[in-house]
């Protein structure tokens, strides 16, 4: 099929498909930069009085200072008018543009041996060949927009990429090289990503080898991208702090090749590459003003704690921020379009693992499907985070924590939260459960509460054998063990359990604006 066919065809495929074929035709560097910039300023020249238009019907939230802020549009058209500064090194057509500077690396990696292939995706089954509501086409030479021609420019790319790839060490040493240059050189932008310093590192190099095993696939590539950018504001990531990746990416490259192996066309390949990437995270930042972010998850555990209730651990392929107390809402392939909050007990600034605690009253519905019919492997879909319980900035002041039966999940990531900071603050969580075999977390919560200078974590059974623990309403446990007026308190559980301990914490005098709870839904 001939590209560029049909009203539905996505406009930035589109210019790439065109830049492609002018590429091919150019006789030098030159007449390529040349070719595409003349691409890029068609394809948005005829769209342009539309979107002008289009802007003043529909205006974006206000996230003034985030990624794409102000007016999306006009970012768009700016990212796909202008041209991006070269990632580095070799630039047939000129001088090179001047690039931020990039700090010194570690020495030379020694090149392998001559026709050292790049790893198979199979290699790397953990890494996604494609997003939500994409799948990877077969192979052969007649895919969906695409013509044997743009097929064998796009593989000859990939081969370069995959080559250079290779002889700079693989992508996990790219990843550290990277993550490295990016640390030095702006610090902020690693510090809005979730995840502790070695899982950002892993996140790198996924999306390197991902970058490089989907190049050969427009769709997927411009999805992922798109995705990608979503991702990015929802970190809050600032536009201007990307320019500097591409520039790093490249440095990395070169630093593990032998002196004089970083050819032109590894620059080459890698500079249009990065562009045309640059430009479709744009676009994907610009969605968020006018649609929900969406996170594709994959189970990796699934641990059935009781007949009613499992643990479900997911790591999202993009990074998902959230702080610790949050909830977000859940959607699993069994009941498409039901969503379902659930409490976050992951630990943010320690890996991209989320973890639920689920209990289910049915083996149907989103809960009975996650309890009953999940496993690892499968795939759930999250929404950004919500909620406004977090834990308090003011120094020294107390933590009290009350939870019922499954209330215990936002507690954890506080918990956790608490432990990864090192905090001193004093922090004492009462967990109410009918009997001994509700506490289904027991272990975890007491081995989290060791690494937290003064953590107290106090179980209280109301019906049976309490064993170690005291006996009775977790509200009566709360008001003998001390004074809570000085201390912010948390609550989450059942919504009767929640009234009905709030009002007891006012009658013990502690004001409502220290009493912390989402809303019963």
């Amino acid at each position: 099929m001939s590209s560029g066919s049909g009203p539905g065809s996505d406009p930035h495929l589109l210019s790439l498909l065109r830049a492609i074929r002018l590429r091919q035709n150019a006789p030098d560097a030159a007449a390529a930069g040349a070719a595409d910039t003349a691409a890029a300023l068609s394809e948005i020249a005829a769209r342009k009085k539309t979107d002008e238009e289009a802007t003043e019907l529909e205006k974006p939230r206000p996230d003034a200072g985030l990624l794409w802020g102000a007016d999306p549009g006009a970012a768009l058209r700016r990212a796909s008018m202008k041209a991006v500064p070269p990632v580095g090194g070799v630039n047939p057509s000129g001088p090179a543009t001047p690039v931020p500077h990039i700090p010194p690396l570690a020495g030379v990696r020694p090149i392998g041996a001559p026709g050292t292939e790049f790893p198979p995706a199979q290699g790397y089954p953990s890494i996604p060949r494609g997003f939500p509501g994409k799948t990877l086409p077969g192979s052969g030479p007649h895919r969906d927009g695409m013509d044997p021609a743009d097929d064998a420019a796009l593989r000859d790319t990939q081969r370069l990429l995959s080559t250079s790839l290779t002889f700079a060490g693989g992508p996990e040493e790219v990843a550290g090289r990277l993550w490295a240059a990016l640390r030095q050189a702006r610090p902020a932008l690693l510090d809005s990503m979730p995840g502790a310093p070695e899982g950002q590192r892993v996140q790198l190099a996924r999306a390197i080898t991902w970058l490089v095993h989907t190049m050969d696939d427009p769709p997927t590539l411009v999805s992922g991208c798109s995705a990608l950018g979503a991702a990015l504001a929802e970190c809050g990531i600032q536009w201007n702090q990307l320019h500097l990746v591409g520039a790093a990416l490249a440095e990395s490259m070169r630093t593990g090749m032998a002196p004089g192996a970083w050819r032109q066309d590894f620059d080459q390949a890698w500079r249009w590459t990065w562009q045309h990437t640059y430009e479709w995270i744009v676009h994907g930042g610009t969605l968020t003003a006018y649609q929900p972010t969406i996170w594709d998850t994959e189970v990796v555990e699934h641990d059935l704690r009781r007949d009613d209730l499992a643990v479900v651990r997911l790591r999202s392929f993009l990074p998902m921020p959230y702080k610790p107390g949050q909830y977000a809402r859940f959607e699993v392939p069994g009941v498409p379009g039901i969503w379902r909050p659930y409490s976050l007990a992951g630990a943010p600034h320690r890996d991209d693992v989320i973890e639920l605690h689920v209990r289910a009253k049915t083996e149907s519905g989103v809960s009975g499907t996650l309890v009953h019919h999940t496993r690892p492997g499968d795939r759930v879909r999250v929404t950004r985070a919500e909620g406004e319980m977090a834990l308090p900035t003011e120094p020294g002041r107390g933590i009290l924590m009350i939870a019922g039966d499954t209330g215990v999940a936002p507690m954890k990531a506080m918990l956790a939260e608490l432990a990864a900071t090192a905090d001193t603050r004093q922090a004492v969580l009462f967990w109410g459960v009918r009997d001994l075999t509700e506490l289904y977390d027991i272990e975890a919560l007491t081995a989290l509460a060791a690494e937290i200078p003064r953590a107290t974590i106090i179980p209280v059974v109301a019906e049976g054998d309490p064993g170690p623990y005291p006996s009775g309403l977790v509200t009566d446990a709360v008001a003998a063990y001390g004074e809570w007026s000085r201390h912010e308190i948390y609550l989450a559980g059942p919504p009767l359990m929640i009234a009905s301990t709030s009002a007891v914490l006012q009658e013990l005098g502690v004001p409502l604006a220290r009493i912390h709870h989402d809303p019963p839904e």
